[in-house]
């Protein structure tokens, strides 16, 4: 036990890799020497949204043996920064006595995700992992959630590639101070500083019209290179401002750290430069069109990087296996859609014949589908891209809801139905058409319940209803008719500038 008390934190518990603990020497050395004064500690809250301590140099080296305490907060508040949990009683509303009291965590530093931050000379960047001070992984840790879903598929051999294709809103910043109607109260956010478009929009592909944006989009290619996210390609969309961003397909565990920093870094480079990036699906503006997240993905093995859902005959779509998963995803699509789409506003993406889905459907080469196969064989590239997402997920959530359903139609065997080529009218379970209905999905989920556990899916049921709480209110004291409303100034205000 005397040895015991002289190691660190992260020894002490064993926190880090072989592979980690090599990196954190080196980060060591590093931090020393290059030119970098302060370190964002950084960590991704229940929406996947980064929060973040800043540290000096000599702080974060203590950080990389005995980890750094932070206020559990961030995981007890919605997005408005409104309390859902009753943190001051015992068990701080959610039956746990660790969380009575809204305790200390205790966050470590996972080294291979440091970064220089090129927009912001002297700051360093990681990622880190929350832990109880006892050395116990923090429950409500959605990085952890994905991870342990990784290590489900690495015990058969297996590993999930992930590509990443994302949409989202460039405008340009026509205020220039904040007045009192911008600034919020814990429970209610401001309202989103002033934006116009920076271009007219619908003219889809326009090379005019990316000409309009190119300065912006070419100052975040280079800081998007320097971080090394793997960009392939940067796209007008339909919208006025709509960018569409795809990126090398990777390691999913990799990709969902990427895209926290992705959507981070494409916020503070364009608001240093004036512009305001939304995530938002569907903003509030008129003749503006709704973002997607389509998620594509593939499942190798862990040992040749061969890919397992690629078929073998030319009437197959997928693999055996790849046929099984597609039926897993399908199986669970319902009660997994508050993973991809976890905001109000997200739901009014599910419209027929609008480029996004609105049942459980699959398909070939179709853009109406939820889920859309491509590939062929001898294709290394076969994969199915999930159309489902809003660009406002939790990339962790929706990356783990996707393994832990396809896993289950592996384990079960699921047969793969006929394709639908005509999607919005195939007899197939309809996608839940408001949030309320995605928190009915998960939480009657005996699947996501025993996967993701009963304390995560509670723990999110709560925190989502929180948020559907204060949009049923507004609608009430503005007398608005939640079933046939257009999206409101609440939908604006919670969500333009927070994702």
């Amino acid at each position: 036990s005397g040895i015991m008390d002289r190691l660190g934190f992260i020894e002490r518990h064993g926190l880090w890799s072989d592979d980690q603990a090599r990196l954190g020497a080196e980060l060591r050395q590093r931090v020393a020497k290059d030119d970098v004064s302060l370190i964002r500690l950084a960590w991704a809250d229940p929406h996947g949204a980064t929060r973040a301590k800043v540290v000096t140099v000599p702080t974060f080296v203590d950080a990389l043996t005995e980890g750094y305490n932070i206020n559990v907060a961030t995981s007890t508040l919605d997005a408005s920064g409104g309390r859902v949990f009753t943190s001051f009683v015992r068990g701080g509303g959610m039956g746990l006595d660790e969380m009575t009291g809204s305790p200390n965590l205790i966050i470590v530093p996972d080294p291979g995700t440091f970064r220089t931050l090129p927009w912001a000379p002297g700051v360093g960047w990681v990622q880190c992992d929350e832990y109880f001070v006892d050395g116990r992984p923090f429950h409500f840790s959605t990085r952890r959630l994905l991870r342990r879903q990784l290590e489900r598929l690495a015990e058969r051999g297996m590993r999930h590639v992930v590509g990443l294709e994302v949409e989202w809103y460039l405008a340009r910043v026509v205020q220039d101070d904040l007045t009192p109607e911008n600034i919020g109260s814990p429970g209610q956010r401001g309202r989103p500083i002033e934006t116009v478009p920076v271009e007219p929009g619908y003219m889809y592909h326009s090379e005019s019209n990316v000409d309009l944006m190119q300065p912006m989009l070419s100052e975040l290619a280079e800081v998007y290179d320097t971080l090394g996210l793997g960009l392939r390609s940067m796209e007008n969309e339909f919208g006025p401002g709509q960018v569409e961003c795809t990126f090398v397909a990777g390691d999913a565990s990799r990709v969902a750290d990427d895209f926290v920093l992705f959507r981070s870094a494409t916020r503070q480079v364009c608001r240093r430069h004036g512009y305001l990036a939304s995530f938002m699906c569907f903003p509030a503006f008129p003749g503006y069109y709704s973002s997607g997240w389509h998620l594509h993905q593939s499942i190798a093995d862990a040992a040749t990087g061969e890919n397992l859902v690629a078929p073998t005959e030319a009437e197959q779509p997928l693999s055996e296996m790849g046929q099984a998963f597609l039926a897993g995803l399908l199986e669970h699509a319902v009660a997994a859609t508050i993973f991809s789409t976890p905001t109000v506003n997200g739901y009014r993406r599910f419209r027929p014949n609008s480029l996004a889905p609105d049942r459980v459907s699959w398909g070939g080469d179709h853009r109406g589908t939820l889920m859309r196969v491509l590939g062929g064989v001898g294709d290394k590239a076969s994969r199915i891209e999930n159309r489902g997402g809003e660009s406002a997920a939790n990339p962790y959530l929706f990356i783990a809801s996707q393994i832990a359903a396809g896993l289950d139609g592996i384990a079960r065997g699921l047969e793969l139905g006929p394709a639908d080529d005509d999607p919005y009218n195939a007899p197939r379970p309809m996608l839940p058409k408001s949030l309320a209905e995605g928190i009915a999905a998960m939480d009657a989920s005996e699947h996501f319940r025993r996967d993701f556990g009963d304390l995560f899916v509670d723990y999110y049921r709560q925190l989502k209803q929180a948020e559907l709480d204060r949009y049923h209110q507004y609608c009430d004291d503005n007398a608005i008719d939640r079933a046939g409303a257009d999206i409101t100034e609440w939908e604006q205000n919670e969500y333009w500038d927070f994702f």
